[in-house]
C-alpha cells in the first residue's frame, strides 16, 4: 500500500489516539539550511527522532501569505522554490511528499473562524521544505501548508489556531515556519555565521520569557513591547507562524527552545517545542 493510500485508509476514522503531537515553532533561516549540513539542519534531524513519527505534517510558512486562509488539498503538492541568487544545487531540490487532500478538508472544516479555501495551487515552499527533508528525507510522510492572511490582525491567527488542536491527539504534527526576529534590511554579513545586534538579543531573550510564562497576550500585541521589537518585526509574516504554535499550547504541555542563537546581526534561530 502507498503511502498516500495508507493515509486515506487513516483519515476515514481520523480517530485520537492515546499520545499527543508536540507542536514546533522553526527558525527556518537561509534557504541554504535546506541542503547544508549544520548546526540546525543536524537539530532537525535530531528533532524528528526524539519525537513520535507523525502520521501528517502541516506546516505555517512566513512564505505562503494570502488574502483569506487556504489550505494545501492536492495529492502530490510541488516543491517550489521562492528564492533567487542561491546555488544551482539549492534550485536542483525536489521533495516529493505527498499532501493529502482528505486531511485537507478534514482540517478546513475544524476551523470556525473563517472559510478555508482548498488550493490546488500553491505546493511546499521553502518555509516547509528546507526543514521537513532534514526530518523526514524518504518523503513518505504526508505534509501541507497552511497560508497566513495578511488582511488580519496577530490575534486573529493566534485565535484560529485553537481550532486545530484536536489534530494534535490524530497524529498530525504542526509547525509553524518562521523566525522570531527577522530583519533582512539590517543583515550583517560578517556576523552571518553567528552573532546578533544588542537589540535582536535583547528582544530574542524577551520572546523567550514570555514565551516560558505563558504571557501570549503580551506576544499578541508585540507592537506594544518597544522599539527592540519594531526592530525585530518590520513586518509580521516571519513572526506569524509562532503565534499558531502558542495557540495549540494545553496547560500541561512543557516549553523548551532549541537551535536558540543569531545569525547576520538581525536574525534569530530559536525554535520552541511544545509538549
Amino acid at each position: 500500500m502507498t503511502t498516500l493510500n495508507a493515509f486515506r485508509k487513516f483519515t476515514e476514522g481520523l480517530g485520537e489516539q492515546d499520545q499527543q503531537m508536540p507542536v514546533l515553532f522553526i527558525g527556518h533561516g537561509s534557504p541554504m539550511n535546506g541542503i547544508e549540513d549544520n548546526e540546525f539542519s543536524q537539530r532537525w534531524k535530531k528533532m524528528a527522532q526524539e519525537i513520535p513519527v507523525p502520521k501528517a505534517v502541516l506546516v505555517i510558512s512566513a512564505h505562503w501569505y494570502t488574502r483569506g486562509t487556504k489550505i494545501t488539498a492536492m495529492d502530490y503538492p510541488a516543491t517550489i522554490h521562492d528564492f533567487g541568487g542561491f546555488p544551482k544545487a539549492l534550485f536542483d531540490v525536489h521533495y516529493p511528499a505527498p499532501g493529502c487532500p482528505e486531511l485537507a478538508t478534514e482540517t478546513a472544516s475544524l476551523v470556525s473562524t473563517t472559510i478555508v479555501e482548498l488550493d490546488h495551487d500553491w505546493g511546499l515552499d521553502h518555509g516547509t521544505w528546507t526543514i521537513i527533508r532534514h526530518m523526514y528525507p524518504q518523503a513518505n510522510i504526508p505534509v501541507l501548508q497552511l497560508s497566513i492572511d495578511y488582511t488580519r490582525d496577530p490575534s486573529y491567527h493566534y485565535e484560529l489556531s485553537k481550532d486545530l488542536s484536536t489534530l494534535r491527539k490524530k497524529g498530525v504534527l504542526i509547525i509553524g515556519s518562521g523566525n522570531m526576529v527577522h530583519n533582512l534590511r539590517m543583515i550583517s554579513w560578517e556576523m552571518i555565521n553567528g552573532g546578533g545586534y544588542d537589540w535582536a538579543y535583547t528582544m530574542n531573550e524577551q520572546f523567550k520569557s514570555l514565551i516560558t510564562n505563558k504571557e501570549h497576550e503580551a506576544l499578541i500585541n508585540y507592537s506594544r513591547l518597544g522599539r527592540e521589537a519594531m526592530l525585530s518585526i518590520p513586518t509580521p509574516e516571519h513572526y506569524l507562524p509562532l503565534l499558531y504554535t502558542l495557540g495549540l499550547q494545553g496547560n500541561r504541555d512543557e516549553i523548551s527552545f532549541f537551535n536558540d542563537k543569531a545569525v547576520g546581526g538581525s536574525l534569530t534561530m530559536t525554535s520552541v517545542k511544545i509538549g
